[in-house]
């Protein structure tokens, strides 16, 4: 079972950033990429890095720690063909930036 959780406000997220939310109990990335906003898990499968503090150039986050590369609207590794981060979906309510959290991915999902 899932549930839209908000993470933020619209004013929050500004074109071209990236920011580090909690929903509930998960660290979520979230990305507005050309006032397009866009959502992943917010630990990098690397060394858990915090994805939502790495830095957004187009559509590509580079985590802090040891810069591994992500696509934010797919979860595609830049590097590797084989690794996927997962991806949440998103939306916007009013002025409010929601994330689908899915119970069944909370412990899992990462790649």
């Amino acid at each position: 079972m899932g549930r839209w959780v908000r993470v933020a406000s619209v004013g929050e997220c500004p074109p071209g950033t990236a920011r580090e939310c909690v929903a509930e109990e998960r660290i979520v990335a979230v990305f507005n990429v050309g006032g397009r906003l866009h959502a992943l898990d917010g630990i990098c499968p690397h060394q858990g890095g915090p994805l939502g503090r790495g830095a957004l150039a187009g559509h590509m986050v580079t985590c802090p720690w040891h810069g591994w590369q992500f696509d934010v609207r797919t979860g595609q590794h830049a590097a590797s063909p084989t690794r996927c981060h997962l991806v949440l979906p998103i939306r916007v309510l009013g002025d409010d930036v929601l994330v689908w959290l899915d119970d069944d991915e909370a412990t899992g999902g990462r790649a």
